[in-house]
């Protein structure tokens, strides 16, 4: 399955199998959703390891560990897409963190809309009750 189908397709394709691979990269990590802090927009979900939590604290940036290249990950580091971190939440019981952000560029996603221009998010699709999926806000690819 190619990625244009998974992130641009109309049809529901869950990596149900996505915590197996997390929980096998060889670091200890728990989620972290970057949430816009003046729309409440859920814009993206990744993994933080102590070193990408010591990171966002220091350079005050979402920051992120990435499970599939075992590496840290400045958001916006290649992009320009930053994510000015403004504040850190943690749950109740503390195995997952909320970073509350100011985009700094033109949206959080890798992926664009027809247009070329990055999604604000990553949740650009909603499910309907017959299993399809259909762009919400005109972002279709």
């Amino acid at each position: 399955m190619s990625n244009e189908e998974i992130e641009e397709g109309k049809q529901l394709k869950m990596d149900f199998t996505k915590l197996r691979s997390v929980a096998s990269c060889g670091t200890d990590v728990v989620p972290a959703i970057a949430q816009d802090v003046t729309t409440g927009e859920v814009l993206i979900v990744g993994y933080a390891n102590q070193i990408a939590l010591n990171t966002a604290l220091e350079c005050g940036m979402a920051t992120f560990w990435s499970t599939s290249r075992n590496e840290l990950w400045i958001k916006g580091k290649t992009s320009g897409d930053f994510l000015k971190l403004l504040e850190v939440r943690v749950n109740c019981e503390q195995n997952s963190l909320l970073y509350r952000v100011e985009p700094a560029g033109q949206g959080a996603c890798h992926t664009k809309d027809a247009d070329g221009t990055t999604r604000s998010g990553c949740y650009y699709r909603r499910l309907n009750s017959d299993g399809s999926l259909e762009f919400i806000d005109g972002s279709q690819g």
